[in-house]
């Protein structure tokens, strides 16, 4: 009996110890290989107490500042970039837009170009736009980038009318000699989830013509999930994955694509003599609904260029503006790309929960995007028109809308009120704060 007690006692005190070893989520929810990053946990709390483009009090001071942090607000409103991107380069820090009172925070004309590892960014918005800048004149700004990042995690987050892509995960391609060298000079183990990612510019003021893009995932770019997204009004990329990436596209609604939905490139003009890396996708319970700018018996997913890649399919549904099946495969381009169907996921993170197609709609058009308990009109228009079957692809912001121009507004934040930990409300309530 005594043996038996302590052999109770010892498996309780090795499953308590593992446990306590198991590492956090960046909060409750996170998934994927960035799930556990600390981002700014247990770091130093900046309040952002204005909405200039920088100094002090700044949101972008805040982003410049060396050493863990937690970035919490007390105004809401509009940030103007006046046409530049912030590349951010300093590690170990959270966003937290869900702390700014009503209406949120706003970046515009501009993006960021994040550069840096250990990474949460949460609830904000960025609308680029073309912000009158003439046709071809060289304005090609993302919305937001990851450029060779490592441990980032983005939820919740709204981003259109870029230039560039909405919404992106990037980096050099061939950093080092060997190909895990190239994986680890790019970006990796990025998480995307719940964002809504819309409207990318098309005939706008970017160099190369047409450009109104989803998400580029760039040549091999290793352990990038892309989770529970809405992208929406986008010609093409939602998303792409480029030569050697490997990843996973789970439970994203795609609405009205242009040309292409998902599709895999490894482009030789861009690798050389080098040898292919075979790309990896796992593709599971997503929706693509065409729309109005949707070509007609445009495919689910389409293969290009001429790397193979493992790819791995099951419960995606693929259907016109009208309700009728669309084809699962496609090609684009006459080249020896193979498309190797695998029996089991790959580039599988562990533990991921996946949501039948079939619930998906409903879901998704009530969670995704920034603050959803507190949406901004664009939002809400972008939506409403997915539900309706409604919306276009478009080449300007004025096309559809305006900047916002929302009044400051401000309440302070009170730590006691959050769990800074995960910075979840300790109510369970995300707080609509009132403006004073």
């Amino acid at each position: 009996m005594r043996q038996a007690l302590v052999s109770l006692a010892l498996a309780g005190l090795v499953a308590t110890t593992a446990a306590a070893q198991a590492p956090q989520p960046a909060f409750p929810g996170a998934v994927g290989w960035a799930a556990v990053t600390p981002g700014g946990r247990g770091g130093k709390i900046i309040r952002v107490t204005n909405l200039n483009a920088d100094g002090p009090g700044s949101l972008f001071a805040a982003l410049k500042e060396k050493g863990p942090r937690i970035i919490v607000f007390e105004v809401g409103g509009v940030i103007d970039m006046g046409r530049k991107e912030w590349k951010i380069t300093e590690p170990y820090f959270t966003i937290a837009g869900q702390t700014a009172p009503s209406p949120g925070i706003t970046l515009i004309k501009g993006g960021l170009d994040l550069r840096t590892n250990d990474v949460i960014i949460r609830h904000i918005r960025v609308r680029t736009g073309a912000d009158g800048q003439a046709k071809r004149s060289g304005w090609e700004a993302d919305a937001f980038s990851t450029v060779s990042a490592n441990r980032v995690i983005v939820d919740h987050c709204t981003f259109s009318w870029a230039i560039d892509e909405n919404m992106s995960a990037s980096g050099p391609r061939f950093t080092g000699a060997t190909p895990d060298d190239w994986r680890n000079g790019t970006s990796r183990n990025i998480t995307f989830q719940y964002n809504l990612a819309s409207e990318g510019l098309a005939d706008s003021s970017h160099p190369k013509g047409e450009h109104s893009k989803g998400s580029l995932i760039h040549d091999n770019v290793t352990n990038i999930l892309i989770w529970r997204n809405i992208y929406a009004h986008n010609v093409e990329r939602s998303p792409l994955f480029k030569g050697g990436v490997r990843g996973a596209v789970v439970n994203n609604l795609i609405y009205n694509p242009g040309k292409r939905a998902i599709h895999y490139n490894l482009m030789a003009l861009e690798w050389g003599n080098r040898p292919y890396q075979v790309g990896q996708m796992s593709a599971v319970g997503n929706v693509l609904r065409g729309g109005p700018s949707t070509d007609e018996r445009l495919s689910f997913f389409m293969l290009g260029g001429d790397g193979d890649i493992e790819y791995y399919a099951k419960d995606n549904v693929a259907v016109d503006k009208h309700g009728a099946p669309l084809p699962m495969f496609g090609r684009y381009g006459i080249t020896k790309a193979k498309l190797i169907e695998a029996k089991e996921p790959v580039s599988w993170p562990a533990g991921l929960p996946v949501m039948p197609a079939a619930d998906l709609e409903t879901h998704i058009l009530a969670e995704a995007g920034a603050r959803p308990w507190d949406r901004d009109e664009d939002d809400i228009r972008v939506l409403y028109f997915i539900a309706e079957g409604r919306g276009e692809i478009i080449n300007d912001e004025k096309d559809v809308s305006a900047y916002p121009k929302q009044k400051e507004t401000r309440a302070p934040f009170v730590e006691a009120d959050w769990n800074l930990e995960t910075m979840e409300p300790k109510s369970g309530v995300y707080p609509k704060k009132a403006a004073r």
